[in-house]
């Protein structure tokens, strides 16, 4: 069987990392949490695994047009890779000047609409959801970005050839998250870590702290995830180590997350260890610092020898 392969493009995805992270898979455990969801690399990893196979796994991120996107796959997918073939073509006709029109008259417009109304994954359609995989696909870096007006404003990429609409593995990503036992849920982190238990796993890989002006990249939605957001997510982890779950984390090795973590006498009693580890960077402003990186893994789940 086919792997399932991320179909949105995510600052800060983790596909690249996924041989550092394997080895801190636990060994067993009981839910599956992932609460910034993005591209969902982790969780499709461990799907194609055949890791969660019989788990409950609860997806969640506060971003509600990645859950609305990834309930219209599952619910109506054979619409979705309809409507995506569609844009396919016009762009292949129409390149630039098809992103712009797909952008500023059709998807703007109608996400405005729906996030007038206070549960707007509820109501993103499948041609809304292909729009979304589109302009993802072939907007600058992969970036998904709106503007404190709630704008998606993130401009064309240069492409010369790229995949728009891949139907088999649209399908694929459909059956994993229609699995039993699978929620999809538009919810902030520290609603996310209240219910986890001990023997639970959670993965949380949250918009990293900048490790310089240049990388700042925290807009996913119109509100920012700064050093306040990073500190309660600190304490919701120390918190989550203390109750026996088995917790893995991502994050930069900026200044204020060694301090938070490295280097913190609670995060250490609570059983947490950071680890570098080499990532690579995807997106920069400048091409010239994409490449190799150090990245954090903190996490109080001893290495279990999975291999890549």
């Amino acid at each position: 069987m086919k792997p399932v392969r991320p179909v949105l493009k995510w600052a800060g995805g983790k596909r690249q990392l996924l041989p550092a992270l394997r080895p801190h898979y636990p060994a067993s455990f009981d839910r599956y949490i992932e609460p910034f969801v993005g591209s969902g690399a982790v969780f499709l990893d461990l799907h194609n695994r055949g890791t969660l196979a019989g788990h409950q796994i609860r997806l969640s991120d506060i971003n509600a047009d990645v859950i609305g996107c990834y309930r219209a796959i599952r619910d109506d997918v054979d619409s979705v890779i309809a409507e995506l073939e569609g844009l396919q073509q016009g762009h292949r006709a129409g390149g630039r000047d098809h992103f712009y029109e797909v952008r500023d008259e059709r998807f703007n417009p109608r996400r405005r609409a729906i996030h007038a109304s206070d549960h707007p994954e509820e109501h993103y359609t499948p041609d809304i959801a292909a729009m979304l995989i589109y302009l993802n696909r072939t907007g600058y870096n992969g970036l998904f970005r709106v503007n404190r007006r709630g704008v998606f404003n993130v401009p064309a990429g240069r492409y010369t050839s790229v995949r728009i609409c891949d139907a088999d593995n649209l399908r694929r990503l459909s059956t994993a998250l229609a699995q039993p036992g699978t929620s999809l849920v538009v919810q902030g982190f520290e609603d996310a870590v209240r219910d986890p238990a001990a023997g639970d796993f959670i993965y949380l890989d949250p918009p990293y702290a900048p490790v310089s002006r240049t990388s700042y990249f925290t807009s996913y939605t119109s509100a920012q995830f700064g050093p306040a957001e990073q500190a309660r997510l600190q304490q919701a982890v120390i918190g989550l180590a203390e109750r026996g779950v088995h917790v893995l984390l991502s994050n930069s090795i900026a200044p204020d997350i060694s301090a938070l973590y490295a280097e913190n006498a609670d995060a250490h009693g609570a059983g947490l260890r950071a680890k570098t580890v080499e990532a690579r960077r995807a997106i920069n402003s400048r091409a010239s610092a994409r490449g190799a990186v150090l990245e954090y893994l903190i996490t109080n789940i001893p290495e279990t020898g999975v291999v890549n």
